[in-house]
């Protein structure tokens, strides 16, 4: 997806750009597909021995299913992302990606990748209004009502039963 030569990054800050395709196989197992073309830019700038700091930004679009009604929704993703990229095993940052030891180059694909998982939205909706389905007939409501009649209310069932009865002594 995006490897840095990181003999590149001693010599100063070095720009990162790269562009995924929604079919590329290091999105293939995704639970959900970019809609377009995922571009990546960023910076890349060593900060001590072994470590190295990336601010990037990373704009798609994915495509993803309603929640309420199932219709396909394409959703924008835009997201600033900075991550620390070390050797050092003793981190005291939870977010730092570890690298091995003299390691060669860098790879920002793992960490694109999980930023896509973090960003994707876990509950969509077409629009904020939405319907959603007929618990029964599948309708989907946003088009209109369904034919189904209403559930009658328990709560009301004691009471429709004396009416009940009333019926039955008229007869």
């Amino acid at each position: 997806m995006l490897r840095v030569e990181l003999h590149a990054v001693a010599a100063g800050p070095l720009e990162t750009v790269a562009e995924v395709a929604p079919a590329d196989p290091a999105l293939a197992d995704l639970e959900f597909r970019p809609a377009e073309t995922v571009r990546i830019t960023g910076r890349i700038m060593a900060t001590g021995q072994g470590s190295y700091f990336w601010e990037g930004r990373i704009r798609t679009a994915m495509a993803v299913t309603c929640r309420r009604c199932l219709v396909p929704v394409v959703v924008p993703i835009d997201q600033r992302v900075h991550l620390l990229f070390t050797e050092d095993e003793d981190t005291d940052d939870p977010a730092a990606v570890l690298l091995p030891p003299r390691a060669a180059t860098l790879d920002l694909g793992d960490a694109v990748r999980e930023e896509l998982i973090l960003d994707a939205p876990e509950f969509a909706l077409c629009r904020d209004d939405c319907r959603g389905l007929c618990p029964r007939c599948g309708t989907d409501l946003n088009q209109g009502p369904c034919q189904c009649r209403p559930d009658a209310d328990p709560r009301w069932a004691a009471l429709e039963a004396l009416g009940t009865q009333g019926d039955d002594e008229t007869r």
